[in-house]
């Protein structure tokens, strides 16, 4: 091979290797969930991972203050903790790397801090007031009043928040590919996280198994609640598509009407209509049967949300996401960003009219 070519196949190998790396770490909260990384598992909880064991890998490999942010803010979170500490590793050796951005300043891409925000994810700069306000992740994890990038108690605890948000505990990849958008990346950290758990494993926590359905169903407090929720919960693994009211593909707010036309109660078409149709209901109140909100998608607002979720149990809904965020499921809403609000449409009098007719109330 030629000094040529060799010269040639290394500028294009690092011209790759830069633009990967500027890209992370970036939010892109709506990136489709095709990388893989679902939940298993045998109960119906979903509740946060357990703090699985050190192995002698990580004892020896990670400063005992970063263990201890580790494992504080995972158990808080939800999220493994071993997938922290293998950001943390990967991102500057748990804040021990001498590189330009990890104690003060940016590096080449704007990152900055043990665990490497870009200031703009960060929100906007490196050390912000917690009684300011801000958009980002920007987090006080020892409670001093100040969010620091640089300050590992804090940076740990916003790594924690954005992958929860994308995604962890269960969709690891998806998570960590918001993150830092590069697969090679992803399997690294993954590997990294498999050699800190003392069982070479990663614990994920189920969130949509049909076994559970049952209980949810009989769990709803009325029989036509039931037959909504039996209706929604049937379609999982059918396909998005916009418009769609079924019976092979589904919108948002298309499942939704149908679910309701399944026990015999008519209700607007679209989220657009849904909204502003049921009764509000406060945050926390919201039971089965009613509806989620999110201010999502071109042209809404927080007065005319874009996207919408049927409650099935508390903290878990039914929603049909996008084309790209695979097929319809049960998710959980409590965590999601955007959520503009609750309806319960059996307050509407219209709807009340119609379980009159059908002899329902």
């Amino acid at each position: 091979m030629s000094s040529r070519v060799r010269i040639a196949l290394l500028i294009g190998l690092a011209g790759v290797v830069l633009v990967t790396l500027i890209m992370a770490p970036m939010l892109m909260s709506t990136f489709p969930s095709f990388l893989g990384g679902g939940s298993t598992g045998e109960d119906c909880g979903d509740g946060p991972v357990k703090v699985t064991n050190v192995s002698t890998t990580a004892q020896s490999d990670i400063p005992a203050n970063y263990l201890e942010l580790y494992k504080k803010w995972g158990k808080k979170t939800g999220v493994q903790w071993t997938v922290l500490a293998a950001v943390g590793k990967r991102e500057t050796d748990h804040g021990r790397s001498t590189l330009a951005g990890v104690r003060s300043g940016v590096n080449y891409a704007g990152a900055a801090g043990p665990m490497q925000f870009l200031i703009s994810t960060w929100g906007g700069k490196a050390k912000i007031k917690t009684s300011s306000k801000f958009n980002g992740y920007a987090s006080d994890g020892d409670d001093d009043g100040v969010a620091d990038v640089y300050n590992p108690a804090d940076a740990i605890l916003g790594a924690a928040k954005m992958l929860k948000r994308n995604g962890a505990p269960g969709d690891l990849k998806r998570a960590l590919f918001v993150y830092n958008h590069a697969m090679w990346y992803v399997e690294q950290v993954l590997v990294i996280a498999r050699r800190y758990a003392s069982d070479g494993t990663l614990e994920l926590p189920p969130v949509d198994d049909p076994s559970c359905d049952t209980p949810i169903v009989e769990a709803a407090p009325t029989d036509i609640v039931r037959k909504i929720l039996q209706y929604a919960l049937a379609q999982r693994g059918k396909p998005y598509r916009w418009g769609g009211t079924g019976p092979d593909a589904f919108d948002c707010s298309g499942i939704i009407y149908m679910a309701y036309r399944a026990a015999g109660l008519s209700i607007p078409r679209t989220t657009f209509g849904q909204f502003p149709f049921g009764a509000k209901v406060k945050k926390g109140t919201e039971q089965p049967g009613d509806l989620v909100f999110f201010n999502a998608g071109p042209g809404t607002s927080s007065n005319s949300p874009g996207h919408v979720g049927m409650v099935v149990s508390p903290g878990k809904m039914v929603e049909a996401r996008c084309t790209l965020c695979g097929p319809i499921k049960m998710t959980t809403y409590r965590d999601r960003p955007n959520i503009v609000g609750y309806t319960r449409p059996l307050q509407n009098p219209t709807v009340i009219g119609q379980l009159k007719r059908l002899g329902l109330t």
